[in-house]
């Protein structure tokens, strides 16, 4: 039975993860500034401040680490914040997570990710990459979906608005263009988990685009 830790539990997809690992009974850490709310008795609440974990924190063993922890520029308010949460923040957990003894780490990504990105999304997301990969992790698993499909528990008109338009035109995505289809979370956090606990995902960095993820054959 492998422990595992959530960064981002909180988001559209940790959430989906913390559901997802609860069903299979593995115990589980999600680290979050607050208490989250019926969490079942396998997984606990860990108080973390990520400030603290970049300046020198530590996390316990585990097995696993699942990073999807990630903000948006309008919520930040500047490169300089969004840089903070998607590069800082995951890198820390990704360090405290090996010294604590993971060998797996599965990092929600995006398409188009890359360190050499005039984007500076699209660069942050790459860079990020990156510096999870010098750190040696014997796995790591990089998902790199596009749109994210769900509901999120904060009101987003304009993002409520491009769900509806990518469900409607995701199918006209074909060939080189199914990996910007959109991802349902819930099948994204299902493939996570499966990935990460079962035996026919090979070590070494292995990429996942839509077509891989379950419900994204068609």
């Amino acid at each position: 039975m492998k422990k595992s830790i959530i960064a981002g539990a909180t988001g559209l997809v940790g959430a989906k993860l913390i559901k997802a690992l609860e069903a299979k009974g593995d115990p589980v850490i999600v680290l979050a500034r607050r208490p989250i709310p019926d969490l079942s008795e396998n997984t606990k609440w860990m108080e973390t401040d990520f400030d603290d974990l970049v300046a020198g924190g530590s996390l316990p063993p585990c097995d696993h680490v699942y990073i999807c922890l990630g903000t948006t520029m309008k919520k930040a308010g500047s490169k300089d914040a969004f840089w903070k949460v998607d590069f800082e923040y995951c890198i820390a957990v990704a360090k405290k997570a090996r010294e604590a003894g993971a060998t797996t780490l599965s990092l929600v990504s995006s398409v188009g990710a890359n360190a050499e990105s005039n984007n500076f999304y699209l660069h942050t997301k790459g860079t990020l990459e990156k510096a999870i990969t010098a750190l040696d992790f014997p796995t790591f698993n990089i998902y790199r979906p596009s749109f994210l499909l769900g509901n999120r528990t904060e009101r987003r008109p304009l993002e409520a608005l491009g769900i509806h338009l990518f469900k409607a035109i995701g199918p006209l995505f074909i060939g080189g263009l199914r990996k910007y289809r959109g991802v349902d979370v819930e099948l994204l956090a299902a493939e996570m988990v499966e990935n990460a606990t079962g035996t026919h995902i090979p070590e070494g960095i292995n990429y996942f685009y839509f077509n891989e993820f379950s419900g994204g054959k068609s």
